[in-house]
């Protein structure tokens, strides 16, 4: 089959939509949308940011702050901490008519309306590459968002993603196999 190049692109799919959030030095809530990151140890997690960013320089300050993915029932308010900067706008939080409490185990808030929350420690950010890691030092879950064995209902989360190249936030669903096992089939052949 023919195949068509494109060039460099940042279209590795699915691209989890970020909603980072921490406090500042008042204990006023900024967040942003960042659309690079990823999971890059068992305890951390990368994130490629620019330091223009007010939530990137709370961070830096606080050393503390929160991951959330974006979910389907808040695409609108997700979308609009990252077209909207908190340099700009100093109620942006506010204007999302989301809700927070402080995090239990890291001096960051917790998003209400966003189910799923990693609680992060700045490991450090080197401003040449824009790379921020951070310590997961825990994951919380809304309960309602359970199954009855404990383990998280990622149907019900309905997690977003970002298409890049079509600019469109996609919805995460449909199981299409089961992971350490498919590939059992072809390993005893």
């Amino acid at each position: 089959m023919p195949r068509k190049d494109l060039g460099p692109k940042t279209y590795l799919y699915p691209q989890p939509v970020i909603i980072l959030a921490a406090y500042d030095e008042e204990g006023k809530v900024n967040c942003m949308n960042a659309a690079w990151g990823a999971i890059s140890d068992y305890k951390e997690l990368s994130i490629c940011l620019s330091s223009d960013h007010k939530t990137v320089a709370n961070i830096l300050k606080m050393k503390d702050f929160t991951v959330s993915p974006g979910v389907k029932s808040q695409v609108v308010a997700c979308d609009y901490v990252g077209i909207e900067s908190g340099n700009r706008v100093s109620d942006k939080f506010l204007k999302t008519g989301w809700h927070q409490h402080r995090a239990l185990h890291v001096n960051a808030p917790i998003i209400e309306e966003l189910p799923l929350a990693i609680e992060c420690r700045l490991i450090d950010y080197n401003e040449d590459t824009g790379i921020m890691r951070g310590a997961i030092i825990n994951v919380s879950v809304d309960e309602r968002y359970l199954k009855e064995d404990g383990h998280i209902d990622t149907d019900k989360l309905e997690i977003i993603s970002f298409d890049p190249d079509n600019n469109k936030y996609l919805l995460v669903k449909d199981v299409v196999g089961s992971a350490f096992s498919d590939g059992l089939k072809i390993k005893r052949n």
